[in-house]
């Protein structure tokens, strides 16, 4: 299980028990945090689970594959850096403390 914390656009934080082998989609998803659409039900064919990995564990979660990298071409207002599709992150023990922002929308 991994504490991960979830920070609206707004500000709006929530901090969600993930259980490990779930992705951090499913874990909002799960809980209700809204700004994750996950439209495509984590397939990794859109870009509705985008979210912004705080600079502090971009090296510390695996790296994007290559069909996340063009799939985040359609994100709204992907960061080279920090931008991610939730649907391609498995939580593992190592992730408690995770800190995941969302843009403002999702397209």
């Amino acid at each position: 299980m991994a504490k991960i914390t979830y920070i609206e656009h707004d500000g709006t934080e929530h901090l969600i028990d993930v259980p490990a082998g779930l992705t951090v989609m499913e874990g909002a998803r799960d809980n209700n945090v809204p700004g994750i659409d996950a439209d495509c039900g984590g397939a990794c064919a859109c870009s509705t689970c985008h979210a912004y990995i705080d600079p502090a564990w971009v090296d510390r979660i695996p790296p994007k594959e290559a069909m996340e990298e063009d799939m985040l071409d359609f994100a709204w207002q992907p960061d080279p850096a920090t931008s991610r599709l939730t649907c391609q992150i498995k939580v593992t023990e190592d992730m408690d403390g995770l800190i995941v922002r969302l843009p403002e929308k999702q397209i």
